[in-house]
């Protein structure tokens, strides 16, 4: 009996150490990895399913992979870069966290070979000076970039970990920031496009309108990092 006991808390123990080995060191998941209807957008070893914006492959420099995360490196000269896959309607899930002073973006429905989306702003509010451009707060962090402003957001500093959230069902949109929607809008409407009318998106035929495009992590110059980037797409 005493010898079944002594087994029995090895075992426990073993049991323990590898459990507090998986928590602290994380499971990275392959690019395309599917795991409860979520799939894996940036793997965090390499940069599989991603290219540059405006080329066929991934920038040289501007962007590092290290510890599970995704860089885009202070004037590094790296570039805009988008997913290879395009998207209708999904749900896309990523965490980032700022340097102080920095900018940067989520674009989404980005047609090939372009740079322009729908934007997700991310932005160091307190430090940087588009936080006081636009109307109404309208690019702030995690607002509709230049067309409606985020609310009721509750903002983790440079340094913290946020999570996001860019929710599309049909024309219907959400911007999500540490678990509280944000942003809310539907594409198309006369509201929708009286707000392109008076943006920086005037000029652009059908803005945001396209049915389907890519998601488009931004370069604007300063370090971003970003993490678990993951979608799951309601059309597949």
């Amino acid at each position: 009996m005493k010898s079944l006991a002594v087994i029995f808390v090895v075992i426990l123990g073993s049991l323990l150490l590898n459990s507090c080995a998986s928590s602290r060191t994380g499971k990275i998941e392959t690019a395309g990895t599917v795991t409860n209807d979520w799939v894996m957008l940036f793997d965090g070893k390499t940069s599989q399913g991603w290219k540059g914006a405006q080329i066929s492959q991934f920038p040289d420099s501007g962007w590092v992979i290290e510890d599970g995360m995704l860089k885009v490196v202070a004037a590094g000269g790296g570039g805009d870069i988008v997913t290879v896959d395009q998207f209708s309607e999904f749900d896309l899930s990523w965490e980032f966290t700022l340097t102080p002073g920095a900018n940067s973006g989520i674009k989404y429905f980005v047609q090939p070979g372009t740079f322009f989306g729908l934007e997700y702003q991310i932005l160091d509010d307190e430090k940087h000076p588009d936080a006081k451009q636009g109307v109404d707060g309208n690019r702030t962090l995690a607002s509709l970039y230049d067309l409606i402003p985020a609310e009721n957001k509750m903002v983790h500093p440079p340094g913290v970990w946020n999570q996001a959230r860019i929710l599309v069902k049909g024309n219907h949109i959400e911007h999500w920031l540490n678990g509280q929607k944000v942003v809310e809008y539907e594409r198309g409407t006369q509201m929708y496009r009286a707000l392109v009318a008076k943006s920086k998106y005037r000029e652009i035929e059908n803005f945001g309108l396209h049915p389907q495009g890519h998601i488009l992590l931004q370069d604007h110059g300063d370090t971003v990092y970003f993490r678990n980037i993951k979608i799951r797409d309601y059309k597949n």
